[in-house]
């Protein structure tokens, strides 16, 4: 059976060695995210980018970075969202990352 909703996906990139508390900012997150029962979070591990300075961070052999780019998803309702941007203005734990943030449909399969 298949159930339908709506939810907002927000997406973090930050660099590998952004630091909050420290910590790596992404295993911060993560730990907040999962200790006020957010619905889902996923950090992924970039293989190669460049951000505003275009500085190239890459895992090629001759030019191995320590900072390649990160990106956290997350996805919960506007509501929980809503609660995680405050927290951002409250803590300033995000610094200077890039965050973008839609709307998507969920499907969920299965026993419900």
């Amino acid at each position: 059976m298949q159930k339908e909703s709506t939810a907002i996906l927000m997406r973090i990139f930050v660099g590998e060695s952004d630091k909050y508390k420290g910590k790596n900012l992404y295993q911060y997150l993560v730990e907040w995210l999962r200790k006020n029962h957010f619905a889902g979070v996923t950090v992924l591990r970039g293989i190669s980018g460049f951000g505003k300075a275009s500085k190239l961070h890459t895992t090629n052999l001759l030019e191995l970075s320590s900072d390649l780019p990160i990106v956290i998803e997350i996805v919960d309702t506007e509501v929980k969202i809503n609660e995680l941007k405050k927290m951002f203005d409250e803590t300033d734990c995000i610094g200077s990352a890039l965050i973008t943030e839609e709307t998507v449909k969920i499907y969920q399969y299965g026993k419900q």
